[in-house]
């Protein structure tokens, strides 16, 4: 869309959602989230835009479901990407 003239228009794009994302979880369940997950599928995509906007691959899936209890179902492998919403994510989310 020519029209359309955002610097780094991924970037600006996940920075939005990430906050709305975060307000909207906490306005319905009560209570924050610290980080967001996605899966990219290899295959298809690069993972471009979320390298760009500083998400950070851990690593890809085996290319199973998680119905795949018998280890027959196959599914694309996806590279995990995670996006840290606060420091100390860590030690928030391993608290009980």
């Amino acid at each position: 869309m020519p029209w359309i003239d955002v610097p780094c228009l991924a970037s600006h794009l996940l920075a939005i959602l990430a906050r709305r994302v975060c307000a909207d979880w906490q306005r319905k369940y009560g209570h924050p989230i610290h980080a967001l997950e996605t899966f990219v599928d290899c295959e298809r995509f690069k993972g471009t835009c979320y390298q760009a906007a500083n998400w950070v691959r851990l690593g890809s899936t085996q290319g199973r479901t998680r119905n795949d209890r018998n280890h027959h179902l196959r599914a694309s492998v996806k590279d995990v990407y995670l996006y840290p919403l606060i420091q100390g994510f860590r030690r928030e989310l391993c608290t009980c």
